[in-house]
């Protein structure tokens, strides 16, 4: 068992570094995605021009295998929907001192919020600080409902992200890079291209340099964030941006940084802003 282990490991790491381009060892799909027949939205777009080895970004969608492509085509067949489902119902849930449901305040229905999730993360210059959607949300539940804070990656959470960002499913992805954000991104950027744990890897020597290639059963992505959450069938639930990058830094065997810790909200907003000029398609399906 140990040799088994350690040659597993020699494997991730020795794929994860080769640096073989990813056209070599697989066509990605470029079809575009079209949602319930009717909701077409761009699964390619030019990187941004901050983006000194990309000249396309590339949604998770066309990486995966028909099958799991096949449960994004409709919201009936999408097991993310169920968890969308039950936050539509703790929508009009009371909760809290103030005696306060989500849609007390916002009468216009989760509707109000299309277009958040194509610029999260952000700056709120109220708090002076860099907001993401979790942040929005527990403001929200511990300021005006009197509730208690849900846990950043939690169920509840997790499904109202969806809700939220699924209004602003098919909208172009533009996340600030500048201004009061534009040290908390090159944070980012230097977390992104650090490598770190026992086998020595960056997220960008797995989702930059060998997009397309294999590791293990399944097949690397330029890991884009805009279908978040997603739904993953590894663990047949939502999984939340921070709960993934958790998930990457356990893979290569590093301490992962805390869900919610400055290091994570920065490399969020740079992970994001990679996938500018995208479309939001939360919330997606993955392997």
């Amino acid at each position: 068992m140990i040799i088994s282990n350690l040659q597993r490991v020699m494997a991730i790491a020795t794929v994860a570094t080769l640096g073989l381009g990813a056209t070599a060892a697989f066509a990605v799909d470029s079809s575009p995605l079209v949602i319930n027949d009717e909701e077409t939205i761009a699964t390619h777009a030019p990187a941004a021009p901050f983006l000194e080895n990309l000249d396309e970004v590339i949604s998770g969608w066309a990486f995966r295998s028909t099958e799991t492509q096949a449960l994004q085509l409709d919201d009936f067949d999408n097991p993310g929907m169920i968890f969308v489902d039950q936050a539509i119902d703790e929508w009009t849930k009371v909760d809290g001192t103030a005696g306060k449901s989500c849609a007390a305040c916002h009468t216009g229905g989760p509707e109000e919020f299309a277009g958040l999730r194509a610029t999260l993360p952000k700056w709120n210059e109220e708090k002076q600080a860099l907001y993401t959607m979790e942040d929005y949300i527990n403001e929200c539940r511990t300021e005006r409902m009197g509730a208690e804070a849900w846990s950043w990656s939690g169920a509840s959470m997790t499904a109202m992200n969806a809700l939220i960002s699924l209004q602003s499913r098919g909208m172009t992805v533009n996340v600030a890079t500048d201004g009061p954000v534009a040290d908390m991104w090159e944070q980012g950027k230097e977390i992104y291209y650090t490598r770190v744990g026992q086998l020595d890897l960056s997220c960008a020597n797995c989702h930059e340099n060998n997009y397309g290639n294999m590791i293990r059963a399944d097949r690397l992505s330029q890991g884009q964030v805009n279908g978040f959450p997603t739904y993953r069938l590894k663990n047949a639930k939502l999984n939340s941006i921070q709960g993934r990058f958790k998930g990457c830094m356990k893979n290569v065997r590093a301490t992962p940084y805390k869900v919610g810790s400055d290091e994570f909200r920065a490399l969020e907003l740079y992970v994001s802003s990679r996938g500018n000029g995208l479309m939001v398609e939360s919330p997606s399906v993955r392997n």
